[in-house]
């Protein structure tokens, strides 16, 4: 047969011009296999077949524990270290070898890994990444409803190495959007020659995801460079997460408009920028608003993901509700606190002002070119919305001091600062306070133990004791 696995080679070799060295690998593969179905499915076969004579050799692999091991978590694959010396005076017990496996992955956290499944259970993917090294993909980690079974070629991404004495060692993950990233830097030549970056991923794994793209050459269109011809490259990348779409947006600096590349393929009317409370509101049309939303609210999340925006989508009709009542809100608050009239409140709020502090401290020139406004109207408002932030600032300085604790409590014995600081915003800011506590009343106070709280309240007390005296 050594003969005969050789021509195979050779014939398939030059017929499908694939490389001899894939077409063995695939024959190890396929004879490993065959030797499972026979003996055991669980057992840990490996065939080598000699590239020259075409003669091939089956082994039984074994994991060695120590001894005293804990019950082994495989029996057909682990033995402890006397069983083995049976079979084999050389075999050692693994510690070495994963301490090399350790070594050798250590610096590749980060990076996409490749290998066969080696096994599946309810626990997750167990696979073979070549020279004794095993990765585990944790249930939480597999793309939902995916189907792996043993000898699949599987991709995922390393997220962790562990340095443990049992079970695995290397964690994958084929749901993190760094997954997806890695995918098209293996597909698309462009992002590894640093003509195209990929900014960021947001996904749904397994059914829907976006990535931004921004080409660093004017000359190349990043979306279309990842597509790749009739979508074949991103076809590529999402075979290999299950089927799972993927929407490739152009990255703009500018928030709002990539926001709205974001949302695709919803279009938006109209969006208004919160900066303070880092948030977008986002109106479309009313035939569009469940496409902008998306089935279980997937486009607006996976959008806000991307973006690092809060995003709120509504209808233009809503939108324009939520701004008129805004709008009122914001002429009430200028006339309450700047003593204003209806009119110059609205000016005010129709000329871009949203808060007291732009008011005081914008440059006078952008009040003085309002023309409603005369030099003297522009220097009342400004000192009106600055005499409004120091009240503000002194009220917020005597709230601070009413929370601080006393020096009494900060000297006390047994006193740390940190504690005074707690029990000072609980309301008990001098040690006659904490005198008056009982243990149950501190009971809540989180590493404070009843014995320490106490020894605390006793102290403070201890005056009480001496006017007695």
């Amino acid at each position: 047969m050594n003969k005969e696995i050789l021509m195979v080679v050779d014939a398939v070799s030059n017929e499908k011009g694939v490389d001899k060295e894939v077409i063995f690998e695939a024959l190890e593969a396929a004879l490993a296999s065959a030797t499972r179905k026979k003996h055991g499915e669980e057992w840990d076969v490996r065939v080598a077949i000699d590239r020259k004579s075409g003669d091939y050799e089956t082994f039984r692999r074994w994991k060695v524990f120590a001894d005293d091991s804990k019950e082994l978590e495989v029996p057909e694959r682990e033995l402890r270290s006397e069983d083995a010396l049976e079979i084999n005076p050389a075999a050692e017990v693994r510690e070495a070898e994963r301490a090399q496996v350790v070594d050798a992955y250590r610096d590749r956290v980060g990076t996409l890994v490749g290998g066969v499944v080696k096994r599946v259970d309810r626990n997750g993917i167990y696979v073979d990444l070549g020279s004794n090294a095993e990765g585990f993909v944790p249930r939480t980690d597999m793309i939902p409803r995916e189907q792996a079974k043993p000898q699949d070629r599987i991709k995922a991404y390393l997220k962790e190495v562990r340095s443990e004495p049992r079970g695995p060692q290397l964690f994958l993950t084929r749901t993190a959007p760094e997954f997806l990233i890695e995918l098209f830097k293996l597909e698309v030549p462009e992002v590894g020659q640093g003509l195209i970056q990929i900014l960021g991923a947001a996904r749904d794994a397994g059914v829907r995801a976006k990535i931004a793209v921004r080409s660093n050459d004017p000359r190349i269109d990043p979306v279309g460079a990842c597509v790749g011809m009739r979508g074949s490259r991103v076809q590529a990348v999402s075979n290999e997460i299950a089927g799972e779409r993927v929407d490739i947006i152009p990255y703009i600096d500018n928030p709002a408009q990539f926001v709205i590349n974001a949302m695709s393929p919803a279009e938006v009317m109209s969006i208004v920028v919160d900066e303070d409370a880092h948030s977008m509101d986002i109106a479309v049309s009313e035939d569009k608003l469940s496409q902008a939303i998306g089935r279980g609210g997937q486009n607006i999340r996976l959008a806000s993901q991307l973006t690092g925006w809060d995003l709120n989508v509504m209808t233009e009709s809503d939108a324009e509700a939520k701004s008129e009542t805004e709008a009122k809100e914001l002429v009430a608050n200028f006339m309450k606190q700047l003593d204003v009239d209806e009119d110059v409140a609205t000016i005010l709020a129709q000329e871009g002002f949203s808060t007291i502090e732009e008011i005081a401290y914008v440059p006078q020139a952008e009040l003085a070119a309002i023309e409603e406004f005369d030099e003297d109207i522009v220097k009342e408002l400004r000192n009106r919305a600055r005499d409004v932030l120091l009240t503000q600032a002194i009220a917020s300085e005597e709230t601070l001091d009413q929370s601080m604790p006393a020096e009494d409590l900060l000297l006390l014995e047994g006193m740390s600062p940190d504690l005074a600081l707690t029990l000072a915003r609980r309301g008990v800011r001098t040690r006659e306070d904490l005198a008056e506590q009982s243990v149950d009343e501190l009971a809540d106070i989180e590493g404070l133990a009843a014995e320490k709280a106490a020894q605390l309240i006793m102290t403070a007390r201890a005056p009480w004791f001496e006017a007695g005296n």
